[in-house]
């Protein structure tokens, strides 16, 4: 492993493996107006939701690497205390990317993107029609990390109203993931689309679960199980009696009958078979066998 401090690193570099190894991050498509009234539209990676009462998010700015300069979203924040943040999904993802490039101060982003200006209920920056998912904002703080080109400002945002197309909503109005159809943001040119992703990984149990620190040491070091697969065992709340061990196997026997005589290293393969199918009881009762 090759190691770095920050301050041996350049600036470009030191980003560069940032950006690359924190993602993918969600993207803040901020919009805002500027003293005149004209609107801009930017996108920024630098951005998450940190509060939900009050419910706050923040993205960051950052002043240019290349020559210490900083975006007219920062410039429009600081004067207007507002913007509407609105979500990225795959239908608008090559406008979002053309929203980016960096126009003269005063042309308008949303008609270079090709988006539609929708008029906000609370503040006076545009939202994006075409996103999802819009959250009107107050601006609460603006606090500056640095002077120099790299430099983030981390604009604090209190939400006042949010809207959500009725397309991505389920009946019990929970939003549907995968009709969001979300884009994330990684290093260099690279996006990932969260639909072709995802997966699911059930909550740990509410009461405790029995933690691989009192698994047998054949299954701790198993050179077989992942720690993912480690970290599904160690979600059950109590492990299975030597009873219902005898029983599953007896049963297993009849299909496999050279299972009872079978190597840990044999019984590990089997049980990791039933954990990628979500049956973690009888993973176990193989696994204690």
């Amino acid at each position: 492993m090759i190691s770095f401090e920050p301050k041996d690193l350049s600036v470009e570099k030191l980003h560069g493996f940032l950006l690359s190894s924190v993602a993918p991050r969600p993207i803040a498509f901020a919009s805002t107006i500027d003293a005149d009234g004209n609107p801009n539209l930017s996108p920024f990676s630098f951005f998450n939701v940190f509060s939900a009462n009050p419910p706050i998010m923040i993205f960051s700015p950052a002043r240019r690497v290349r020559n210490n300069t900083t975006k007219h979203t920062l410039k429009n924040t600081e004067s207007t205390k507002e913007v509407v943040i609105n979500v990225v999904n795959y239908d608008i993802v090559q406008q979002m990317s053309l929203s980016s490039t960096e126009y003269p101060e005063g042309v308008n982003e949303f008609e270079k993107a090709g988006l539609t200006m929708l008029k906000s209920d609370i503040v006076k920056p545009f939202r994006v029609a075409e996103s999802p998912v819009q959250f009107e904002c107050k601006v609460n703080d603006i606090i500056k990390l640095g002077t120099e080109g790299g430099a983030g400002n981390l604009i604090i945002c209190e939400v006042v109203k949010l809207h959500i197309d009725d397309e991505v909503l389920n009946e019990n109005e929970t939003i549907n993931q995968e009709k969001l159809d979300l884009i994330a943001r990684a290093g260099e040119n690279y996006y990932s689309r969260a639909k072709k992703g995802f997966f699911e990984i059930p909550k740990p149990l509410s009461t405790l679960g029995i933690g691989v620190d009192n698994f047998p040491d054949h299954i701790k070091n198993s050179m077989i199980l992942t720690g993912n697969d480690l970290g599904v065992l160690g979600n059950v709340e109590s492990l299975p009696t030597q009873e219902e061990v005898k029983s599953f196997i007896d049963d297993l026997s009849k299909r496999y009958p050279k299972i009872k005589e079978a190597s840990h290293r044999e019984k590990h393969k089997q049980a990791q078979n039933f954990l990628s199918f979500g049956d973690v009881k009888n993973a176990w009762k193989l696994l204690l066998s």
